[in-house]
């Protein structure tokens, strides 16, 4: 009878354990730019986030800032919520201030935009994550996340993407030059919290930029500290 008792604790145990595990998803490296039309130095990051982009196992983000614009160019893609965000990244990681190109690899590492050998060391690691679902219903963008470990609480964030571009510079420091953008965040929005539980969120596509042809969801704990799910997803 206690042999049995043995078998069955152990059975439960391992059919708990693998339910644990059976809501993480392999996600990619996530990998935010920080830039400006406006910052010569910035378009060989640009450059670099455009190579970052064709791999699967990357997802790239680029975000505008707009502390360049009274310098000669307004950036057409400037967003205050890239200011707010690089500046929350600066006090976190003890960086003395914000500057262009910044890299940050998963909430955690910050380099030189254009510091090719560094971000590619880092890059090539296998994360898991939350299950993220993204789907279209009518008007409606409905985004799913499983179960997962229970954890300090999460902001879901939904970033909607350009996902290519080409702007004409015509002054400032990159004046005449012609820039490739790549992955660009037109808007940000906060879904809502998580806290490990499954749980579902929705957005009116009516909300997105119309020039956003794609969408990537970010699970991140609360004060953009570790990334806990990444997803991409195209619209159409």
């Amino acid at each position: 009878m206690k042999m049995i008792r043995l078998r069955c604790a152990l059975a439960l145990a391992l059919a708990l354990a693998c339910s644990a595990h059976a809501f993480a998803a392999a996600r990619p490296t996530v990998v935010e730019l920080y830039t400006s039309e406006g910052c010569s130095s910035c378009p060989p990051a640009d450059q670099l986030l455009g190579t970052l982009a064709d791999r699967p196992d990357v997802l790239a983000l680029a975000f505008h800032v707009r502390y360049w614009d009274n310098l000669g160019w307004p950036d057409r893609f400037g967003l205050a919520y890239a200011d707010q965000r690089q500046g929350i990244y600066a006090q976190r990681l003890n960086l003395a201030s914000v500057f262009t190109p910044q890299l940050i690899i998963e909430g955690q590492r910050s380099f030189i935009g254009s510091d090719q050998r560094g971000i590619l060391a880092l890059l090539g690691v296998s994360h898991q994550g939350v299950a993220i679902g993204i789907a279209a219903q009518g008007e409606q963008l409905r985004i799913d996340l499983a179960a997962g470990e229970k954890a300090a609480t999460a902001d879901v964030l939904l970033l909607a993407l350009l996902p290519e571009a080409q702007t004409a510079i015509g002054r400032g420091e990159n004046g005449g030059r012609t820039l490739r953008e790549v992955n660009v965040v037109r808007a940000s929005f906060v879904l809502g919290g998580w806290n490990g539980s499954t749980h579902s969120y929705s957005l009116p596509r009516a909300a997105l930029p119309t020039d956003a042809t794609e969408v990537a969801v970010l699970v991140q704990q609360q004060g953009q500290r570790t990334i806990l799910g990444a997803s991409l997803a195209a619209l159409r």
